[in-house]
């Protein structure tokens, strides 16, 4: 029995004709590629316009009472430049007057920003004489907005058993009401995985405009080492802080139906790219250190009480002050008497005078200690638990580069390490771990 590869194309992938024939290229070039899931055209060069961003442009003027046929008239160009480019009879005018005809219905923005999916796939499925299967027939979400997997899965499932090969649109799928309904930016990647899971593909390759995820940040480290494997659980992780080529809900559907996710590079198809898995191959061998990622814009808020120890529920009261504020807690280092919560620094300042004094009266701390401007810096990886004097290491790095460690917390599975300290110290830091840590 033949594997099966669901592939997915993003918007830089799919930005023009030339990029779409190299992608037919990518696809023919392995049969097992049997299910393709495309975006809408992104830019072109660095100052152009994603067709998404115009179709939100246009569905924002009309909203407005504001002109709107002229930015129309650009979208429409841009794929007419498609059609020409390849080489095929598309009716992209009939197209976009049809838009025009459910524009003026006042439907929600989902369905106009739907659009560059929706058309782009229905022009590489011609061009490449596919079938086009619309994502509102088959991925679906309940009366609340939310996916809908136990009706999306076998439905899906159903209708791809008889198709050989299949363009789906990615972004969006129905509400029960046959309403346009998209996933969060960025959401192809989501449709992508989804349809992997529909059909138990045996690889879900994810395509876009770099090979694969990379241990640091190219533009604070130079050239830092490509990730070659790397698990889910360290993928999450590394999302979390921003690291990531892919949606971080893209993750779940896969992640669950045991299969594994490639990140590959259009404009250098020959490179290996990320493989994401549940567990990495026995002869791969790595760095304990997988990868270091990191963020700024936090503060700490310390509260200190004597024998807050014995004192049983005060953690729980604490974040429920947060909570109830609408400021989730990031990260929760504890000692004996004191108990620190960092979170998001703007969401604390839009809240600290209300946050303070709940805790004061709720709590009655002996003193409450606020430090601004923090960055946070996780150091990740599973072979960490099992490599010893690692954290030493990781502390004696920072120290050697003269930054002052303001916060520490490790999770309790050891896959991570995370660090705080001050934003003035954030790139030395990243620079030292990377040295340190995997550059070695």
């Amino acid at each position: 029995m033949s594997r099966v590869i669901t592939a997915k194309f993003g918007g830089t992938s799919l930005a023009d004709a030339s990029q779409i024939r190299k992608v037919a290229e990518i696809i023919k070039s392995n049969p097992e590629r049997k299910y393709v899931v495309a975006s809408a055209p992104g830019k072109r060069f660095p100052d152009d316009i994603k067709v998404t961003d115009l179709l939100y442009s246009c569905y924002s003027e009309f909203a407005k009472g504001n002109e709107y046929s002229g930015v129309l008239a650009k979208i429409k160009a841009r794929y007419s430049d498609i059609i020409s480019e390849l080489g095929i009879t598309f009716d992209i005018g009939a197209e976009i007057d049809t838009i025009e005809f459910e524009l003026k219905k006042y439907p929600p923005a989902d369905y106009l920003a739907s659009r560059g999916e929706y058309l782009n796939s229905k022009i590489i499925a011609q061009f490449m004489g596919w079938p086009f299967v619309d994502a509102a027939d088959v991925i679906f979400f309940d009366d609340t907005g939310i996916f809908d997997g136990a009706k999306t899965y076998p439905a899906l499932g159903e209708k791809l058993k008889d198709l050989p090969n299949a363009i789906i649109p990615g972004f969006y799928g129905s509400t029960p009401d046959g309403r346009i309904k998209t996933f969060s930016r960025g959401g192809s990647d989501i449709t992508g995985s989804i349809v992997a899971r529909s059909v138990n593909a045996d690889l879900y390759e994810n395509w876009t405009d770099v090979s694969g995820m990379l241990s640091a940040d190219p533009r604070i480290v130079d050239r830092p080492k490509p990730i070659d494997y790397i698990t889910y659980t360290e993928l999450r992780e590394l999302s979390y802080m921003g690291a990531s080529v892919l949606h971080e809900d893209a993750v779940f559907p896969v992640r669950k139906a045991g299969i594994p996710v490639n990140i590959r590079n259009t404009n250098s198809p020959d490179d290996n790219g990320t493989l994401i898995a549940a567990s990495m191959p026995k002869d791969v061998k790595r760095s304990p250190v997988t990868g270091i990622a990191g963020r700024k814009g936090f503060t700490s808020i310390r509260v200190e009480k004597s024998q807050m120890n014995g004192q049983t529920g005060f953690g729980a009261r604490l974040l429920y002050i947060f909570s109830r504020n609408g400021v989730p807690f990031e990260h929760c280092p504890t000692g004996i008497d004191t108990i620190s919560v960092v979170v998001n620094g703007s969401m604390f300042d839009a809240k600290r005078d209300d946050i303070l004094r709940e805790i004061k009266n709720e709590l009655s701390p002996d003193f409450i200690t606020i430090e601004k401007n923090l960055a946070v810096i996780a150091v990740v990886g599973e072979g960490m638990v099992s490599a010893r004097g690692t954290a030493a290491k990781i502390f004696g790095a920072l120290a050697d580069s003269g930054v002052n460690i303001r916060m520490i917390d490790q999770g309790s599975d050891e896959l991570n390490i995370i660090i705080g300290v001050d934003e003035s110290d954030y790139e030395t830091a990243i620079k030292a771990l990377y040295t340190a840590m995997i550059q070695k």
